[in-house]
């Protein structure tokens, strides 16, 4: 099992075992260290594949990089250039709506604390810790369905839910790991640890992994 005792071991390794993998498009964008681009790429992966977020992001932030030029282009104009990504439409007037927000509430500048981000439509606990640890370069834990899920399966916490998660892992990961964590597990559960029938014979991980709700693997 995976515990404080060998996390910093396991750290290590998963380091060295995503450097053969392609980061997900979030993290590529996250380089910027733009805060707003963070914000919008983020909401626009959710619920979406990688590659469509990453045309899509490409296409929207040629327009316009600044809640004051987003705001010139129409709502419907908004959706057709994210077009395909997920609920769309939606996406289209969040981005609005936040960019509104960010004017008349925060002066133009996006915030740096969880809870004033999460006033924002269509922004949860996963985007606000990404754009807190990836746009301002802040301590926080993202949550997504690996960072949940993989825990869990070391046997490192014992959660129900990505909020418990993330709270659980505030509490127990040592620090220095929070804003990589997200990166490393993301990457670390699409290639190899993943849902079902994980690679377990090609993981370094694997003779302390706690194998937690583990039935068949490969």
């Amino acid at each position: 099992m995976i515990s404080n005792r060998n996390i910093h071991w396991a750290i290590r390794m998963l380091r060295e075992m995503v450097a053969e993998w392609r980061e997900p498009i979030v993290m590529r964008i996250a380089r910027r260290r733009d805060p707003f681009q963070v914000l919008i790429s983020c909401l626009l992966s959710l619920r979406t594949k990688d590659e469509v977020t990453h045309a899509a992001s490409l296409r929207l932030f040629a327009m316009a990089e600044t809640p004051q030029e987003m705001l010139r282009i129409p709502e419907e104009e908004i959706a057709k250039v994210i077009y395909p990504v997920g609920f769309y439409n939606t996406k289209a007037k969040n981005i609005h709506l936040i960019c509104q927000d960010l004017l008349q509430c925060f002066g133009g500048e996006v915030p740096r604390e969880i809870d004033a981000l999460l006033t924002l439509n269509g922004v949860g606990r996963k985007t606000a810790n990404l754009v807190v640890t990836k746009g301002h370069g802040l301590p926080g834990i993202c949550v997504d369905t690996h960072v949940h899920r993989i825990p869990n399966r070391w046997g490192y916490v014992e959660t129900r839910t990505p909020k418990e998660t993330e709270f659980a892992l505030r509490a127990k990961l040592p620090e220095q790991y929070w804003i990589e964590f997200n990166d490393l597990l993301v990457t670390f559960g699409q290639n190899l640890c993943v849902p079902i029938s994980p690679h377990c014979s090609r993981c370094r991980l694997a003779n302390s992994c706690g194998r937690v709700g583990i039935t068949r693997s490969r």
